[in-house]
C-alpha cells in the first residue's frame, strides 16, 4: 500500500468504507486530510452510497496528527494547509453531512484520530483499544474539536482529566463513559460498523451530532467551578506552562457560547500554541529521543543486534540492584555476584523490595512479582557468568579492583560477552588496560534508580567494536530505556556537561545566595529538584569525589567550595543520615535547618569571594544565568570535542539524566532560544567578575561572533572527536 493515502470502497450494501491508510499508525499527515476531504466529497455525491465507515488500515485507526507535519508547521510558520480541517472538515463534510458516519476502532485513536471519530455519529470499537487526546504532551492543544467534543460525550470532569493528563482510556471504559457506542470482536469490526450505520440511515439508531449534545454538560455553575479548580491545579502542577490553561479557556468558550464558537476558540489557541517555544521543545525532544539509536558510522553499516538472554551483574548495591531490576523486568535472566553471602542477600533484598513497591502501587500483581524474581539468580563464583550475553560491573569506583574484575571476566565469559562498567568518574581505557579483549569494553552508566530513570549513557572507547555497541542499544531498548553513545572522558556526557551546576550554586552561596532560595529558583525553573536538595539526596561523598575528578582534569574551570567538606566533618552526609543542607523525618520529608547557617557563614568567610563582606544581590532570571549558563558552556565544550555525535543527544541525555524541562527542549535547544550571543556576552561579564570558572568557550564565542546556533555540526577543524 501507498503510504500517507486514503481509499474508498463501496459495498453491495451501500455503505462506502473510508480507510486511512499511512502505516505503522496511520497519522494523519497533510496528504492524508486531502485525502479524506476528496473521499468524503465523492460518497457523499454518490447515489448509491447510503452511509459511510471510516477506519484505518490494519490493526490501529489512527495515532493521531502527524509529528513531522507538525514540525514542518513550526518551521514554516504556515498553518494554512490544515487551517480549514478543524471546521469544515469534520463539522460539515463529515459532523453535518445528509449521510451519516460510523467510526471502525481498532488499536488507536489518539489525538486527531480520536477527533476524528469523535465528529462521526456513531462509534464503533474492538475490545483493548486506546482512545484519548495527548497533545497537551507537545505543547500544543487538541486542534480538531477534541475540546468542545470530548465533554459533549463524556463529561466535563472526565474531558478534562483526559486532556490534562494525556492519559488514553481502554474502549471498555470509552463504552461506558459514552465514548464508544459499541464493542465488538476485532473480526466484526467492520461489519458491525457497516450494520450501525445503516441503521442510523434508515433512523433505526439515533444521528447524533456530537457538538449538539449537551445531556452530559454539568450546569453552567457547576462546570465554572470545576474549571476553576481544574485552573487552579493545572497552575500548582505546571506553573511554567500555559498551554494546559489555553486548553481550559476553548473548553470554557464553548460551554458558555456554544460548540461553534468554542471551536473557533480552539483554533485560535491552536495556533498560539503550536508556534510556540513550549510546542518547538517538546516536539525536538519527540524526535531527539527517537534519533538517540541512531550513530553514524555504527547504526548504518548493517550490523544485526545479538540477543541478550543473559546478563551478569558484578555488586548487588544501590546501582547494582536497580540494573538487575530492570532486566527482569523486561524478562531477561540475571546472575548478581557478590564477595560474600550478606552482601549478596542485601542485593537480592534490594532487588525484591524494587519489585515489592510496584505490587503495592498496583503496577504489578503477586504472580507477575514470583515470576520475574524467578529470573534473578545470586552468586558468589563468576562461573555463572559463563553463559552471560553482557556483564555489567557496578561496584565501588576503585580502579585495582575494576581492573580485577575485567581480568577475571575476560576468563570465564564467553569471547562474544560484551564487558561492560556502570563507572561514572573512571577513564574506560584505565579499566579495561589489563585485558587484550579490549574492542569488548564499553560503558554501560545508568543513572539512580536505574530501574526508574530513563537514560542509558553508553560509552565508546576508541577500541570499542562497533557490534558491541551495537548489542547495548540494542539492549537499552529491550530494557525500556533511552540510550545515547557517548565518548570516553571524565563524567561522560550529563555528568560532565552539569558538573558546572552545582559548582556555580556553590559559588552563589559562598556570594552570599540562600541556600534555600537558591533551591526554590531552580525548581520553579522545572528542575525536579534545586542543586542541594539534590546533592542531599545523592550523597556528599559522590558529590566530593566527582569534584576532586573535576578538579584534577579541569584544574581551570573548577570553582573551589569548602562547604561540602565542612558538612561532611560533623557528619552531615545528606539524606541518608538525615541530615545535610535538609533535615529529614522518619518519612524523608526534607526541611530546611537553621543549623546550616553557621557552616555557611565559615565557608563564606573561607572563600572571600564575597564583595566587601556584602551578600550580592541578584534577580531570579540573574540566579538562573548564573547556574546555567556554565552548563550551557560545558555543553558547548562536550560538543566541540566530539563526546556526542549531536547535540540533540546532548539535549535528550539532559532531559533524561539530569531532569532539564523537556519543556525546554535540553539544554542546548534552550541555549539556542536564548541566543549565543546573550549567553557569551553574559558569561564574560562574570568571568571578569569571579574568574575563568565563566569563560566562554571557542565553540560557543564563534557562535556569538558567526550568529550560528549552537546546536549545528561543528567544523571538522574544531573537532577532537571522542566517537
Amino acid at each position: 500500500m501507498e503510504r500517507g493515502h486514503v481509499e474508498l470502497e463501496v459495498c453491495p450494501d451501500g455503505v462506502a468504507v473510508i480507510t486511512i491508510c499511512n502505516p505503522p499508525v496511520n497519522s494523519l499527515a497533510i496528504p492524508v486530510f486531502w485525502g479524506l476531504k476528496e473521499k468524503y466529497e465523492e460518497a457523499l455525491k454518490r447515489d448509491d452510497v447510503k452511509a459511510i465507515v471510516i477506519t484505518g488500515a490494519g490493526d490501529k485507526f489512527s495515532g493521531g496528527f502527524d509529528i513531522i507535519s507538525m514540525e514542518a508547521i513550526q518551521k514554516n510558520g504556515d498553518l494554512s494547509q490544515i487551517s480549514w480541517v478543524s471546521v469544515d472538515l469534520k463539522t460539515i463534510l463529515i459532523e453535518g453531512a445528509r449521510k451519516p458516519s460510523v467510526a471502525a476502532i481498532q488499536g488507536l485513536a489518539l489525538g486527531g484520530g480520536l477527533e476524528l471519530a469523535m465528529c462521526c455519529h456513531a462509534r464503533v470499537a474492538a475490545p483493548k483499544a486506546q482512545l484519548g487526546l495527548p497533545e497537551l504532551q507537545l505543547g500544543v492543544i487538541p486542534g480538531g474539536g477534541g475540546t468542545q467534543r470530548l465533554p459533549r460525550l463524556v463529561g466535563l470532569s472526565k474531558a478534562i482529566e483526559m486532556m490534562l493528563t494525556s492519559k488514553p482510556v481502554s474502549s471498555e471504559e470509552a463504552k461506558e463513559l459514552g465514548l464508544v457506542d459499541a464493542i465488538v470482536p476485532a473480526k466484526e469490526l467492520l461489519p458491525a460498523a457497516r450494520q450501525w450505520a445503516l441503521a442510523i440511515a434508515s433512523f433505526q439508531k439515533p444521528w447524533t451530532i456530537t457538538l449538539h449534545k449537551t445531556d452530559q454538560l454539568e450546569p453552567l455553575g457547576e462546570a465554572r467551578e470545576i474549571l476553576k479548580f481544574a485552573r487552579e491545579q493545572t497552575m500548582i502542577r505546571a506553573p511554567n506552562l500555559s498551554h494546559p490553561l489555553k486548553c481550559l479557556d476553548a473548553v470554557e468558550e464553548g460551554i458558555v457560547s456554544g460548540g461553534l464558537a468554542g471551536l473557533y476558540k480552539e483554533g485560535e489557541v491552536f495556533k498560539e500554541c503550536v508556534f510556540s517555544d513550549t510546542a518547538k521543545s517538546l516536539v525536538h525532544v519527540f524526535f531527539a529521543q527517537r534519533a538517540t539509536a541512531k550513530v553514524k558510522g555504527i547504526t548504518d553499516r548493517g550490523l544485526k543486534p545479538r540477543s541478550a538472554r543473559k546478563v551478569g551483574v558484578v555488586g548487588g548495591g544501590l546501582m547494582g540492584s536497580g540494573i538487575a531490576t530492570a532486566c527482569i523486568l523486561n524478562g531477561i535472566q540475571v546472575a548478581i555476584k557478590e564477595v560474600n553471602a550478606d552482601f549478596l542477600q542485601a542485593g537480592i533484598d534490594r532487588v525484591k523490595a524494587n519489585l515489592q513497591s510496584r505490587v503495592k502501587k498496583g503496577k504489578m500483581s503477586e504472580e507477575k512479582f514470583k515470576k520475574t524474581l524467578a529470573l534473578l539468580k545470586g552468586t558468589l563464583d563468576y562461573n555463572d557468568f559463563k553463559d552471560a550475553d553482557i556483564v555489567i560491573e557496578a561496584v565501588i569506583e576503585k580502579l585495582p579492583l575494576k581492573q580485577q574484575i575485567f581480568s577475571d571476566l575476560e576468563k570465564i565469559c564467553p569471547p562474544t560477552c560484551v564487558l561492560a562498567s556502570n563507572t561514572s568518574t573512571i577513564d574506560l581505557n584505565l579499566i579495561g588496560e589489563k585485558i587484550t579483549a579490549r574492542d569488548r569494553v564499553a560503558g554501560a552508566h545508568f543513572f539512580s534508580p536505574a530501574h526508574v530513570m530513563p537514560l542509558f549513557e553508553i560509552i565508546r572507547t576508541s577500541n570499542t567494536a562497533p557490534q558491541v555497541l551495537i548489542d547495548l542499544l540494542d539492549f537499552g531498548k529491550k530494557i525500556k530505556k533511552v540510550p545515547v553513545v557517548v565518548g570516553n572522558c571524565p563524567g561522560f556526557a550529563v555528568n560532565r556537561t552539569f558538573f558546572p551546576y552545582t559548582q556555580a550554586s556553590l559559588l552563589l552561596v559562598d556570594l552570599g545566595l540562600d541556600v534555600y532560595r537558591i533551591d526554590r529558583i531552580v525548581a520553579g525553573f522545572g528542575m525536579p529538584m534545586g542543586p542541594f536538595r539534590l546533592a542531599d539526596l545523592v550523597g556528599f561523598e559522590v558529590g566530593l569525589a566527582s569534584g576532586m575528578t573535576y578538579l584534577e582534569v579541569y584544574p581551570d574551570r573548577v570553582y573551589k567550595s569548602m562547604l561540602f567538606p565542612l558538612l561532611m566533618e560533623d557528619k552531615r552526609l545528606g539524606e541518608k543520615t538525615r541530615k545535610g543542607f535538609y533535615v529529614y523525618d522518619d518519612r524523608r520529608k526534607a526541611k530546611p535547618d537553621p543549623e546550616v547557617r553557621k557552616y555557611l557563614d565559615k565557608s563564606r568567610s573561607l572563600s572571600g569571594v564575597m564583595p566587601n563582606n556584602k551578600p550580592i544581590v541578584l534577580s531570579d532570571e540573574e540566579v538562573i544565568e548564573v547556574i546555567f549558563f556554565p552548563v550551557v558552556n560545558e555543553a558547548c565544550r562536550v560538543l566541540e570535542e566530539g563526546v556526542v555525535s549531536k547535540a540533540s543527544d546532548l539535549d535528550v541525555a539532559s532531559v533524561m539524566g539530569m531532569g532539564f524541562p523537556p519543556y525546554r527542549g535540553g539544554i542546548v535547544f534552550w541555549a539556542d532560544l536564548i541566543g549565543a550571543k546573550r549567553i557569551a556576552t553574559r558569561l564574560n561579564q562574570l568571568s571578569k567578575a569571579y574568574g575563568d570558572f565563566f569563560k566562554p568557550c571557542t565553540w560557543l564565542e564563534h557562535c556569538a561572533a558567526t550568529g550560528q546556533p549552537l546546536r549545528s555540526p561543528v567544523e571538522s577543524s574544531k573537532v577532537k572527536s571522542r566517537l
